[in-house]
């Protein structure tokens, strides 16, 4: 029996002839039970191998199941695609039938995106999937051409980062469920946006995961993550799992990428390994479209990331680049706690470091790791192999009181950072608001109750000792979790966008992502490693230039309030000045005070 979803053991599958088939890995127990709708209970025929299967016809879309354990306990379909009520009630059948109107989109090249991260609950006043969408001409007209949407696997309560899904498979019901997410995927394809959804495989949430009570191999007894058990991933009916989830997501839904949530903290001792194994999985099956797979990993390697001889992704497409937030976060914040202490003795020559080479740490000690090496060269990457950012969901809401940059640095300062970012090769990602300074906080927000929603409570007390400016006294402070002001003080409040705050900013990410389109992207398919060359001027300023398959780039900046000399012969049309002068000064040797100037040189023929 075939169904229309994509085809996987984990999960049901509904045929267009109303028979559905069930299946669950319950190695644990003898016997299982499938319950329909209320009433209806049926024996399930299990497989040696640990599998319990069962069809079913006469089925509809809607129809609700659960897996009934030998003690009684009814439990939700671990691969579930919809939910009657929540994490821990029935599971629903679907069909996965949807008409696309953007049918034909086969997605943009890397080098063109500009990553656009936003929390599908926090985005809009309405929330979820359908407030998004109201908003894509908003961000489709500023420049934006890729958004990425903070997990939307089901996880418990109604409000949550997403982080502590359970059900992977499952869009939550609270912003849209299965077709609210497949209309904005498509209205988002249908104005040439692309959608690249973050996703989980390194953890479960604590709160609705029932797998351990059937298959307690699921999880490794001999290792822990910061958030829960870690993930078994040398048995098979596990890594089938996983290995179907991404495809379910690119197939499914039509996203065009995936960002990998902190793979630092997935182990496995299989060859080849789960992640290696899902990347060349995906771009064999989706040959025909560019997909885009990004990484999250505190470790700073790069043998996830080689490029062919034709300069594109053999495995993962680019990672996440904290190092060029951290330094960019000190030249702004002046901050020296956690892990801005190993960026704050130099930040504006590691900052250049990382515009010219990808990460600021390459092998070199590193105080946030008691000293220990951390990092590989880099400089072998192009520069679409690096995400850059100065604000995210992580650098925000993890912090005690959720300040954007925009309430912990001076305007200018941010614009200076802005351009560097919008116009340096490698891939932007700016989070949601920044467009227009949006000075609402990010916080870290949840929806549990009892004993764990005060674990989490007193965790998130206890998670800012290392920070020598947060006092013990304002532990007291810190907005509980799990209250919904919490949630609602997070959201974005629009109205700044109209005001002439909120305009000038507009008008500035208008302008640096037209100077993007036109001068920087074209050169950055064929450049196959970082190029760039990098002096430090003083104490304040740098200049870095690239080389790029038009010519080349080049940008000198100063965050001091003096003007700076340099010997940095500057070549070619200025692109972009903060400050009027600012191109002349530079080809007479001088870095204005304040300021950022980028020149493109371009050679004969490429103009």
């Amino acid at each position: 029996m075939r169904g229309p979803f994509h085809e996987s053991r984990w999960g049901a599958l509904l045929g267009e002839d109303g028979t559905a088939a069930f299946r669950l890995w319950a190695p644990a127990v003898d016997r299982l039970r499938l319950r329909i709708d209320e009433g209806d209970e049926r024996e399930m025929d299990r497989r040696a191998d640990g599998w319990f299967e069962l069809e079913v016809a006469g089925l509809g879309e809607g129809t609700a199941y659960q897996f009934v354990l030998p003690d009684g306990l009814a439990v939700p379909d671990p691969a579930s695609r919809a939910q009657l009520s929540g994490v821990h009630g029935p599971s629903l059948l679907v069909s996965g039938a949807f008409d696309w109107k953007a049918g034909d989109w086969k997605g943009r090249p890397w080098e063109e995106a500009v990553v656009y991260e936003l929390h599908p609950g926090a985005f809009s006043q309405e929330g979820g999937f359908d407030g998004i969408r109201r908003r894509l001409d908003h961000l489709a007209e500023i420049g934006f051409t890729a958004i990425e949407l903070m997990p939307v696997a089901q996880f418990s309560g109604g409000r949550g980062w997403g982080y502590d899904g359970v059900l992977p498979y499952c869009p939550h019901a609270a912003y849209g469920g299965i077709n609210g997410l497949k209309r904005l995927v498509d209205a988002a394809h249908e104005r040439g946006l692309m959608m690249i959804l973050d996703v989980v495989y390194n953890h479960f949430g604590p709160d609705g995961n029932y797998l351990g009570t059937y298959a307690p191999d699921f999880f490794d007894p001999e290792r822990q993550t910061p958030w829960g058990p870690a993930i078994r991933f040398e048995e098979p009916a596990v890594r089938e799992f996983f290995l179907g989830n991404p495809i379910y997501w690119l197939e499914e839904f039509r996203f065009d990428g995936l960002r990998f949530d902190a793979i630092d903290q997935i182990r496995d001792r299989s060859e080849p390994p789960i992640l290696k194994q899902m990347a060349r999985q995906i771009r064999e099956r989706f040959g025909d479209r560019h997909i885009h797979l990004t990484t999250e990993d505190e470790r700073n390697i790069v043998a996830l990331h080689p490029r062919g001889s034709d300069n594109r992704p053999i495995l993962f497409t680019a990672e996440w680049n904290d190092d060029f937030h951290h330094a960019a976060h000190c030249i702004a914040t002046g901050e020296d706690a956690g892990y801005y202490k190993a960026f704050a003795d130099d930040p504006v020559g590691l900052l250049a470091r990382a515009l010219a080479e990808g990460f600021c740490y390459q092998g070199e000690p590193y105080a946030a790791w008691d000293g220990k090496p951390r990092g590989v060269p880099s400089a072998a990457q192009p520069p679409t192999a690096f995400v850059a950012f100065l604000q995210n969901h992580d650098q925000i809401g993890n912090r005690a009181f959720g300040e954007r940059l925009a309430a912990l640095a001076d305007e200018e300062t941010v614009e200076l950072l802005t351009a560097v970012l919008l116009l340096n090769p490698q891939i932007p990602l700016v989070f949601m608001g920044e467009e227009y300074g949006e000075t609402n906080p990010f916080l870290f927000f949840t929806d549990f109750h009892g004993d764990l929603a005060k674990a989490v409570r007193e965790g998130r007390r206890r998670e800012f000792a290392a920070f020598q400016h947060f006092a013990a006294a304002e532990a007291e402070r810190i907005p509980d979790p799990n209250g919904p002001a919490t949630f609602q003080a997070s959201a974005l409040d629009w109205s700044r966008a109209g005001t002439a705050a909120g305009a000038k900013r507009l008008g500035l990410f208008r302008r640096l992502l037209e100077v993007r389109r036109k001068h920087v992207v074209p050169g950055l398919a064929s450049m196959t490693a970082m190029q760039g060359q990098a002096a430090r001027i003083g104490s304040e300023a740098f200049t870095v230039r690239w080389k790029t398959g038009r010519g080349a780039l080049s940008m000198a900046a100063n965050f001091g309030a003096a003007d700076a000399a340099t010997e940095e012969e500057a070549h070619g049309v200025a692109i972009h000045e903060s400050r009027d002068g600012a191109a002349d000064a530079l080809r007479q040797g001088r870095i204005l005070a304040r300021s950022v100037a980028v020149m493109a040189q371009e050679r004969e023929g490429h103009g």
